[in-house]
């Protein structure tokens, strides 16, 4: 009562806190990022080993055991660990506990990298370590092509100048380019010429690392001078390395050019892209956990003229998929929304009360404790977003509540023939202690969120908060700006001045109109409850038969984390059988697009983008990819967003058509927006059943047993094992005592196999640098993978000591065998898993974990020791959160209990019944007494004035306020105001 009075004293004050609140909204509108979801902060720490050449059983053994081993035993609040070994690669992903300290994580796992290097095999690079979280993906794709330009120039221009124009943009990570192909300066060996010149391949990487350099020389001082001293270390033009001595044969000197070709190309290709069937280069912008994607897609946008202005000629930049247009559209439809229920809940209003003035009052209010929600949520960090503003569209039918009571009851204090502000006093007091037991009410609905842990927790708390902030600010409202805004706008409409009259006549019309109507309703009402009081038994029966009958169909409802959102955009994925070659695997990809293009209308196809084969290892760390060599990839369509039909439909088409036109090769689908990007949380599905153990034959068994009934589950599809186990290999066997009789060693034979196929990058990097740019670019020394086209010519690969010792050919120190090895190898924790992947389509995600679990419930007894089966995914977050919201749920009716135990001071532990039956008789009785109250004090007494007859005229006709109901009204006041009717709940 206290802040209504000072309000009242002081009116400017709390009109300039209105002010505040607006400009504060205002800003915090401007200034908090924008995006779909809130951030999601579960820290992840990727550890990306490099090997190129070792096999993915080695990498697995010798460098990423290890270093799992390692990390999770030193690093702190670890709460998981997974990796993924390919061939040459190891991708160790580091999940920790909530609160951590990141950056003390971060250089924890730094810091053992580089101290297990030792440890590692020789050669071997200290790992890129990068930090990410679920938030963290791609919001847009530049794609760079241009028929005068090779792919060597479109890797080239986009790694080192598109790249660094757009790094400055805040709150993005910029992976390397997809496809194309990076620069390298390469050696083309000559396997004929080795043999003739009795030089290998060591002896080729041996001689450049000697002779091309890079070392200071110093200075000299001559007179009164000094020196700068340089060398002619490395030579200033590609043609020039040719002519680098190798090594002296018999007498003559044998260069560079006499055993292989010098030539300024590119890395043998592992990853190619194609934008509508043509080839080009990818670079993707991922946006970190709390940037705005609508504020880097403008910023990225802003810079495209400049970029494409300083471009070289026939260069062309495309935007694609860019997830700002759903995030815009997502965002725009729920503040149209949000719109909608305020000028509907406007409406309302204005019927019930018959006055536009009360009707303004109440709308302000309702964007005053908006704002007010808003800059609390930007002050703490939170974003805009799907979840906090679709809080406040919720609150919106909810903050009328405070205003709205108030304003009724002061309309009948007015009405009972008080003074103004006695009016808004008593009305303000009579509801005060109703109305916060009300918006505590509500704030206590949403407790359940506190219950909530992982990417659930960081989903719905946002909502929560939003709309608890707007509920606290509107009750604050109500007790300040509310009575003044009532006293200033109110006060014509009482004396009833002409204008007032004027203004009042329509709305008067059609409210009088309203509540002849809704007094029907209300009287209809008033008999049912008559009836039903009179009948209590059959009516509780009743309740009971339809509260039954809801918990029966309740197992029949269909349970899904979120609901499905239709972007126009699909993201498939094609694996052609293992081993199958990169060239192989873009013919494969060609062909499934054209399909894709056959099944789909011309014109609702806007953009295909096909990403083949394995990207660049630091890529791995950054993406949901699934890829493991060069025999898959992703083809990504997007839709014409002006004209589509249902995504799901070509989905569900392709699913059904592209298995029996292409037999062999596997397709599943993957999350291709925003949305289902965050909600999988890096996973490629939903739904991902984990086998565990050091078994790994039963492991695998089991695996494909439950992949295969899984298949059976209906709504399941896209089930597929992600391991790949039959990727075909050749296995060289040395003989190491007949090796050792030719005076070789086996790091003799392992040196000159690996610098001819995997080229003397691996181990000993060297370097060239391009006068013109001063970029740096390897220098590889590698046997053209198209001259060893056979085993024969495998096999004829030159050995030697590398010094002056026999020249031999590798068949006469080994043989050769084929293999089959995995193409992947995953541990989770430690322990090699394998992971069966699964989709839904046409039925809910609850249901098809249910026949998941059923599974895996029969499966679990048949494990060996140690082993495990685990469902994760959606599957796990959904079924986490509906627990711990079911169990908040029941907290929040107790605390809404207690709460009322609390208002009505009443032994409702002992006699729930009482607290019905206390509230209207109390409210009743000091209502009553309050009437009697007629002017305020101190200096707050109204002005005298001559509203009486004009407001006695008024209420004769009914046209305003109606008469204070008797005591014997059969209705009583319960029925009629919505002040008392907020007061009885």
């Amino acid at each position: 009562m206290w802040i209504v009075r000072l309000a009242l004293r002081r009116p400017y004050t709390f009109l300039v806190m209105g002010l505040t609140i607006l400009l504060l909204g205002v800003f915090a509108i401007v200034t908090t990022p924008t995006d779909i979801f809130p951030e999601i902060d579960i820290p992840v720490v990727s550890v990306i080993w490099n090997f190129e050449g070792l096999t993915t059983e080695d990498m697995a053994s010798r460098v990423t055991t290890f270093s799992e081993y390692t990390i999770s035993s030193v690093v702190s609040d670890i709460r998981s660990i997974e990796s993924q070994t390919y061939p040459g690669v190891a991708v160790i992903k580091i999940f920790f506990q909530p609160n951590v300290n990141v950056e003390g994580a971060l250089a924890q796992v730094t810091a053992v990298s580089q101290t297990i290097l030792r440890r590692m095999p020789p050669g071997a690079v200290p790992p890129f370590i990068i930090q990410y979280n679920a938030s963290s993906v791609p919001i847009i794709q530049l794609a760079l092509s241009g028929k005068t330009l090779s792919e060597a120039q479109l890797y080239d221009y986009g790694i080192y100048r598109i790249r660094q124009q757009i790094a400055p943009i805040q709150g993005i990570t910029l992976p390397l380019p997809y496809g194309g192909k990076p620069r390298q300066v390469m050696v083309d060996l000559d396997p004929q010429a080795l043999l003739a010149k009795s030089i290998s391949a060591a002896d080729v990487s041996a001689a450049v690392n000697l002779q091309n350099l890079t070392l200071p020389s110093g200075t000299v001082k001559l007179g009164p001078r000094e020196y700068r001293v340089s060398l002619n270390s490395s030579p200033d033009a590609v043609a020039a390395l040719n002519e680098l001595p190798v090594k002296v044969v018999n007498g003559a000197t044998v260069y560079l050019r006499d055993v292989a070709h010098v030539r300024d190309g590119f890395a043998v290709q592992t990853n190619l892209v194609r934008t509508d069937g043509r080839r080009s280069a990818l670079l993707i912008v991922i946006k970190k956990g709390g940037a705005s994607t609508l504020t880097i897609v403008k910023q990225l946008k802003d810079l495209l003229p400049s970029i494409r202005a300083s471009a070289p000629p026939g260069l062309e930049i495309k935007e694609l998929f860019d997830q700002s247009l759903f995030v815009r559209a997502a965002i725009t439809g729920v503040l149209v929304e949000g719109a909608i229920a305020a000028v509907l809940t406007a409406v309302m209003i204005l019927l019930f009360l018959g006055s536009w003035r009360s009707t303004l009052v109440v709308i302000t209010s309702i964007p005053l404790s908006i704002l007010a929600s808003l800059a609390v949520l930007s002050a703490i960090g939170q974003t805009l977003n799907v979840m906090t503003l679709g809080g406040l569209a919720l609150a919106v039918g909810i903050l009328v509540d405070d205003a709205t009571v108030e304003i009724e009851n002061i309309h009948r204090n007015l009405g009972l023939g008080t003074r103004l502000v006695q009016a808004i006093l008593d009305g303000a007091q009579q509801i005060a202690t109703p109305a916060f037991v009300s918006t505590l009410s509500i704030c206590i609905v949403f407790v359940p969120v506190v219950f909530l842990t992982g990417p659930a927790k960081y989903l719905f708390t946002p909502l929560a908060m939003a709309v608890v902030f707007a509920m606290l600010a509107s009750y604050l409202l109500s007790r300040t700006i509310v009575p003044t805004l009532v006293r200033y706008l109110l006060a014509s409409e009482v004396h009833g001045d002409a204008e007032g009259d004027a203004a009042r006549g329509l709305f008067a019309r059609i409210h009088d109109g309203f509540q002849r109507r809704f007094e029907r309703l209300r009287v209809a009402y008033v008999r049912a409850l008559e009836i039903a009081l009179a009948r209590r038994a059959r009516v509780f029966g009743a309740f009971v038969a339809v509260t039954l009958s809801g918990l029966a169909l309740l197992p029949f409802v269909g349970r899904d984390f979120f609901p499905s959102v239709d972007t126009g955009q699909f993201r498939l994925h094609v694996r052609a059988p293992a081993g199958t070659r990169i060239e192989e695997t873009e013919q494969v990809f060609a062909n499934v697009e054209a399909a894709i293009r056959r099944l789909i209308p011309k014109d609702e196809v806007q953009l295909v983008i096909d990403n083949i084969g394995q990207p660049q290892p630091i890529n791995l760390g950054f993406t949901d990819s699934v890829t493991i060599g060069p025999s898959d990839g992703e083809i990504l369509v997007s839709l014409n967003p002006d004209r589509h039909h249902p995504t799901e439909r070509w989905v569900k088409t392709l699913r059904e058509t592209l298995p029996r036109e292409f037999p062999g090769v596997t397709f599943f689908f993957q999350p291709p927006d925003i949305v289902s990007q965050i909600l999988n949380f890096g996973l490629p599905a939903p739904i991902d059943v984990q086998v565990t153990g050091f078994n790994q034959p039963k492991t695998h068994e089991m695996a494909l047993e439950i992949a295969d009934r899984m298949a059976r589950i209906p709504g399941a599809v896209d089930v597929h094992l992600h391991q790949v186990v039959n990727s075909p290999s050749l296995q060289v066997n040395v003989d190491r005592t007949r090796a050792a009789e030719l005076g070789l060693t086996q790091r003799d034979v392992a040196n000159n196999v690996l610098v001819s196929l995997s080229s003397s990058g691996v181990v000993t990097p060297n370097y060239w640098s391009d006068p013109r740019s001063g970029i740096n670019y390897l220098v590889a020394v590698q046997t053209p993978q198209n001259r060893v086209d056979s085993i024969n010519t495998l096999m004829n690969t030159s050995v030697t000591t590398g010094t002056t010792g026999p020249q031999q050919l590798l068949s006469n120190l080994a043989t050769v065998e084929r293999r089959e090895m995995p193409a992947v190898i995953s541990h989770s924790n430690v322990q090699p898993v394998f992971d069966i992947y699964a989709n839904v389509q046409g039925r809910d995600l609850g249901s098809v974990a249910t026949g998941v679990q059923k599974i895996v419930a029969e499966l679990r007894p048949k494990l060996p020791p140690g082993h495990t089966i685990a469902v994760r995914g959606q599957v796990e977050s959904m079924s986490s959160a509906f627990l711990r919201l079911g169990l908040g749920l029941i907290f929040a009716v107790l605390l809404v209990y207690l709460l009322m135990v609390v208002n009505y001071r009443v032994d409702a532990l002992r006699h729930p019944h009482d607290v019905q039956r206390a509230r209207p008789h109390g409210r009743h009785h000091e209502r009553r007494r309050r009437h009697g109250e007629q002017h305020p004090p101190g200096d707050l007494r109204e002005r005298p004035d001559a509203r009486g007859p004009r407001l006695a005229e008024r209420r004769a006709r009914g046209r305003r306020h109606p008469p204070a109901p008797r005591a014997d009204d059969r209705a009583g006041h319960d029925h009629r105001h919505v002040a008392d009717v907020a007061r009885a709940r």
